[in-house]
């Protein structure tokens, strides 16, 4: 009678290399941003795994991976790194995609796989979002100077009130992107590789021409709006240029120092547009 031979399972560490290239990459086709957030949420855990297991990586399983385990990985999140409820719960989210995965390569696990899965996502409550008055809005717009970073700015705080993008694809905007002839738009590359157009109006697509005839270099796959570099803006770098645009604001709107002013706030004020595609008329 022939013997079966019972097929070893997988190590912990060839299951986590195989969620990040065959899973995420090649079978999800996931986006780089999002193989990035999942690599930050494992790296977190392994280095806390490790300290609290007294393990290397190489030599855990996921029979190690328990519920008191993780529930202290995520306050540890919370009360030593001082992460939001919404940053725990989303390093849960990769923990829990990582395991989902590996309990169909790894069946004799799958108690051990469902115990850790069991651990909850945190309630919690979503504030009030503030908003800004149509004087504040104008403001904080304010009128380009003759330097290079702040018509750059100018530009910058001008295309996220007209499109209402979010940070991520405004910095990732290209010149190749921006239609100015005809019906003008500007192509945005969004989350989970969606793509959708927005249009311009008059006044941003004057913006647009005179920043190109200010930097002639920036051309094709150039990005629209570089830092000094000429490389792309971070977006702790918008973060900080609208933080200056608010402050230099207060001046005019002192309201505005007792707001929490953020690109976020700038999305949601976006005015419906016009048929035309013209600037909001109420500035």
């Amino acid at each position: 009678m022939r013997k079966t031979l019972a097929l070893k399972p997988p190590s912990f560490a060839a299951l986590v290399q195989q969620f990040f290239t065959e899973y995420l990459v090649a079978q999800r086709s996931v986006s780089p941003r999002t193989v990035a957030c999942y690599r930050d949420a494992l790296l977190l855990f392994l280095d806390f795994a490790c300290r609290q297991l007294g393990k290397a990586p190489t030599s855990m399983r996921l029979a190690d991976l328990q519920p008191d385990l993780i529930l202290a990985f995520l306050d540890h999140l919370e009360q030593d790194r001082k992460n939001s409820v919404r940053s725990r719960n989303l390093r849960l989210t990769a923990l829990r995609a990582f395991l989902k995965f590996a309990g169909r390569r790894d069946v004799a696990s799958l108690h051990d796989v469902e115990r850790a899965l069991s651990v909850p996502m945190k309630r919690f409550e979503r504030p009030m979002l503030n908003y800004l008055t149509r004087a504040e809005m104008v403001a904080v717009l304010g009128q380009p100077g003759e330097s290079w970073s702040s018509q750059r700015d100018y530009l910058l705080l001008t295309m996220l009130y007209n499109t209402g993008a979010r940070v991520s694809e405004i910095i990732g905007v290209r010149v190749v992107d921006v239609v100015l002839d005809g019906a003008a738009c500007v192509h945005l590359h969004g989350k989970g590789r969606k793509l959708r157009s927005i249009p311009l109006w008059d006044a941003t697509v004057a913006g647009i021409r005179s920043w190109l005839r200010l930097n002639p270099t920036l051309l094709g796959e150039a990005a629209l709006l570089p830092n000094r570099d000429g490389k792309a803006m971070s977006r702790s770098n918008v973060a900080q240029r609208l933080d200056l645009a608010v402050s230099r604001a207060g001046v005019e709107q002192p309201g505005l120092l007792k707001k929490r002013v953020s690109s976020h706030i700038l999305r949601h004020y976006m005015p419906f547009p016009t048929i035309s595609g013209n600037e909001d008329k109420r500035l």
